[in-house]
């Protein structure tokens, strides 16, 4: 017997809702997208008109709905998720989870109490430049990683007039781009031992960080995160190096592009990586160089794996216990950086278990 779809609202109407949420929840059958929850409905603009446009108010609650996603500006994640939690939904969260600590905590307590599903969209998790690393780290005999630099930068010489640009809770570059580096680096090494950070404001005009750095501590291990918002020209996305050899990765996952332009999940060409990773080893004749096919990437995935969560036939693919050590290390990470000083992650010893125990799971 077929079963029944997953009925789906989504809080917010913006680009992360036009260009990742609908086209990738289109992609997975079990899943129907039922109803927009926007404060400004004239601006929607749908091809099915089954969906219906109510308030977030109204979207985070309705009684048609099985799972709410909410992808309304940051500081109101908090709200509407426990609004939601709280009518007995399931909920996705886009990142940032929440602008503290402390509402991270809340909301996965009482996902906990009332018994639904909480994830965290962190759907770079299936970016193709990441996961040709992680295979790489896996399989390629690099050694021992000493260190591991990953960049997610952009060109935007022009400070727009938008709530990220302001001096807001969880406004700014690190809490816009640094929670999909972070995210990576945490389900890679785990937990780190410090944090040390930098940020800046390099555009004219710019009201909030537009470029950070920000290193973790394991050990030997360092473990570089870099944004920026002023970047013409394009390095390296990861530069790792192991005690034998490293590896180079240079071109981003091209999803966003694709989905942006109408190519869904369904498609061959969608996710496939022309851009090679690279191993040089030095012991090798001229320090050979050697290029790695890049690994598929398809962020489809985290919905495909949220509905066999919701089926019981699978685990949450991205869990609030791993949502809240993210925000502990963005937190720590703007406190290092406004202090000027070396910090930890403010986590309890439950918090941390819980954590490397989800981790295990999706490693």
């Amino acid at each position: 017997m077929q079963q029944s779809r997953i009925k789906v609202s989504i809080i917010g109407y913006g680009f992360v809702t036009r260009h990742f949420h609908l086209p990738l929840i289109s992609s997975v059958p079990g899943l129907q997208v039922v109803a927009i929850g926007t404060q400004r409905p004239d601006q929607v603009d749908l091809d099915d008109d089954a969906i219906a446009v109510m308030s977030p108010e109204q979207a985070a609650v309705a009684e048609s709905v099985d799972l709410v996603i909410v992808a309304s500006v940051n500081e109101s994640h908090y709200r509407f998720a426990k609004l939601a939690l709280e009518a007995g939904k399931h909920v996705v969260v886009e990142k940032p989870f929440t602008p503290t600590l402390g509402e991270a905590r809340e909301l996965a307590a009482l996902a906990a109490r009332v018994g639904k599903h909480l994830a965290v969209f962190q759907n770079r998790r299936w970016d193709s430049d990441y996961l040709t690393v992680r295979n790489a780290i896996r399989h390629e005999d690099l050694g021992d990683i000493v260190h591991f630099e990953s960049h997610i930068d952009r060109y935007a010489p022009e400070v727009p007039r938008a709530w990220r640009e302001e001096p807001v809770p969880a406004g700014g570059t690190w809490f816009d781009l640094g929670p999909h580096v972070a995210d990576q680096a945490l389900l890679q090494f785990g937990l780190p031992e410090s944090v040390t950070a930098s940020f800046a404001q390099q555009r004219d005009g710019a009201r909030t960080d537009d470029w950070f750095t920000v290193v973790l501590g394991y050990g030997r291990l360092r473990v570089v995160l870099r944004g920026a918002q002023l970047v013409p020209g394009f390095g390296m996305r990861f530069i790792v190096h192991g005690t034998k050899r490293s590896l180079l990765k240079q071109a981003q996952d091209i999803q966003e592009q694709q989905l942006i332009a109408g190519l869904l999940p369904d498609n061959p060409a969608y996710g496939v990586d022309p851009d090679k990773a690279h191993v040089y080893d030095p012991r090798s004749h001229a320090g050979e160089r050697r290029a790695i096919p890049a690994t598929r990437g398809d962020q489809s995935q985290f919905y495909v794996q949220l509905e066999s969560a919701l089926r019981g036939a699978g685990p949450n693919p991205v869990t609030p216990a791993e949502a809240v050590v993210l925000i502990a290390l963005l937190e720590a990470a703007a406190m290092s950086a406004a202090e000027g000083r070396t910090t930890t992650l403010a986590l309890t010893q439950d918090e941390r278990a819980a954590f490397e125990r989800d981790r295990r799971t999706h490693g």
